[in-house]
C-alpha cells in the first residue's frame, strides 16, 4: 500500500485514484467485488426473463390442455405437457399420470410435483442471496486488510505520522466496504423481489392445474384402457 495521501490532496481525488491507492491487494477486492456485481446483475436479468406468467405457463400450452380436457383425451393432454417443458405442464402431467388412481392420488402427484418446481425455482434465485450476503464481508475483508496496513505506516514511522496522513489512510481502507455495501443491498433487494414473484407465480400455475384437471374429479372425463397416460 503506497504511503497516505494528505487530506486535502485526497479529497480531491477520484474513486479510481482511491481505489488504486489501496495497492493489489484493494485492487483485488475491487476487482472481486466487482465481478460479484456483475454476477447479480446477469442473474437478475436472466430470472426477469424467465420467471413470468408466459414462461411458467404458457397460453399455447393452457390452451392446448383445455381443448383435450374438453375431449376427455387425456393420452392428448399428456402430449400436449410432454412436447412444453414448463411449470404448469410438469404439474399437469403428474396429475394425468395418476389418473387411474383416482382424485386423491392426482392431487398428491401435483402437490409433489408443485412443491418439486417450486423449490426448483428457488434454488436459482438463492444466488442472489448468495451475492448478497457474500459482498459485504468482501468488502469488510478489503477495509481490515486496509486498516491494517494504515496503522502499519504510523508504527513503521514510530508515530510521526499525522492524524490527517491516518484518517487519509483509514477512509481509503473505507471504500471497500462501501463497494460491498453497494453490490449487496441491490442483489438481495432483487432476491426479495423474485421470491415474492416465485411464490405467487407457483401459487397461481398450481391452482390453474388443478383446475384443468377438474374433470377428472367429477368423473366427466372417460378413461379408456388405451388412452391413460403411462406413469412417470
Amino acid at each position: 500500500m503506497v504511503p497516505p495521501l494528505p487530506l486535502a490532496q485526497a479529497s480531491d481525488d477520484g474513486l479510481l485514484d482511491i481505489v488504486l491507492a489501496g495497492g493489489p491487494v484493494g485492487m483485488a477486492i475491487m476487482a472481486l467485488l466487482a465481478a460479484l456485481s456483475m454476477t447479480a446483475l446477469a442473474l437478475v436479468v436472466e430470472h426477469a426473463l424467465t420467471i413470468r406468467r408466459g414462461v411458467l405457463a404458457p397460453p399455447g400450452v393452457d390452451d392446448e390442455l383445455v381443448r383435450a380436457m374438453r375431449a376427455g383425451d387425456l393420452a392428448a393432454a399428456a402430449r400436449a405437457c410432454d412436447s412444453q417443458p414448463c411449470f404448469l405442464s410438469a404439474v399437469t402431467r403428474a396429475g394425468l399420470s395418476e389418473a387411474d388412481a383416482g382424485w386423491p392420488a392426482v392431487e398428491k402427484g401435483m402437490e409433489d410435483a408443485a412443491g418439486d418446481q417450486t423449490a426448483r425455482l428457488l434454488r436459482k434465485i438463492e444466488y442472489l442471496s448468495v451475492i448478497g450476503n457474500i459482498a459485504p464481508m468482501v468488502g469488510l475483508l478489503g477495509t481490515v486488510v486496509g486498516m491494517l496496513l494504515a496503522f502499519r505506516e504510523v508504527a513503521q514511522t514510530d508515530g510521526a505520522a499525522t492524524a490527517s496522513q491516518l484518517a487519509s489512510g483509514i477512509y481509503q481502507a473505507l471504500v471497500t466496504t462501501v463497494a460491498g455495501l453497494l453490490v449487496a443491498i441491490p442483489a438481495l433487494g432483487a432476491f426479495a423481489v423474485f421470491r415474492n414473484r416465485v411464490d405467487g407465480l407457483a401459487s397461481e400455475t398450481a391452482h390453474r392445474a388443478l383446475q384443468l384437471l377438474k374433470p377428472l374429479k367429477r368423473g366427466g372425463v372417460m378413461r379408456p384402457k388405451d388412452q391413460q397416460p403411462a406413469r412417470q
